[in-house]
């Protein structure tokens, strides 16, 4: 089972980036869940989403407190949340920024989990250039696609065509495609 927690603000897409990396899942025939954690959030507050893939039946209901993987869509929450807790030994880190993790000062992150399982992606950068709005869930979701291969650059793609359709889905998949293209660049490096 993939155990995937989401990190960001209110505002970002946190929710529906969790929604559709469970749709894409099921799209694959995984079973899939996907729910956040709700307090009194408000735009710019720091927000977390959680979603599970697996091949069988999904019973836990419960917050991820090891996840297996952590995406990050504030690199401003590294400073005032612990969005690395839990993280199992194996696990995988994604970050929306253009710095790698070394100049964020996480070396200790990257000597700690295997090569290549910390990684950054400008997702941010991304969305603005192709939505023109600051939504980075569509890249981050490939970015995941793309390392841990969990997923299928197209599953995320057709979720968020299923959700949205037209020039909104047209740009997230442009979107998905810069960020799976960037991470698997990276990989090959």
């Amino acid at each position: 089972m993939y155990q995937i927690r989401i990190h960001g603000r209110g505002g970002q897409g946190v929710v529906t980036a969790a929604e559709m990396l469970s749709v894409a899942a099921f799209t694959e025939g995984h079973w899939a869940q996907a729910f956040p954690s709700f307090g009194s959030e408000r735009t710019g507050a720091p927000v977390v989403a959680f979603a599970r893939i697996d091949e069988k039946e999904i019973r836990l209901r419960e917050p991820i407190q090891e996840p297996d993987v952590v995406l990050i869509q504030d690199k401003t929450l590294l400073d005032c949340v612990d969005v690395f807790a839990g993280i199992r030994p194996d696990g995988y880190v994604l970050i929306n920024s253009s710095a790698t993790p070394e100049e964020m000062g996480l070396a200790s992150l990257v000597e700690k989990l295997p090569a290549g399982h910390v990684m950054t992606v400008p997702a941010t950068r991304m969305a603005l250039e192709k939505i023109g709005r600051p939504l980075p869930g569509a890249a981050m979701l490939a970015g995941f696609a793309a390392m841990t291969g969990g997923l299928k650059l197209e599953s995320v793609q057709q979720a968020y065509n299923d959700r949205f359709g037209g020039k909104i889905a047209e740009a997230n998949a442009a979107v998905a495609q810069l960020a799976y293209e960037h991470i698997k660049a990276a990989m090959a490096r």
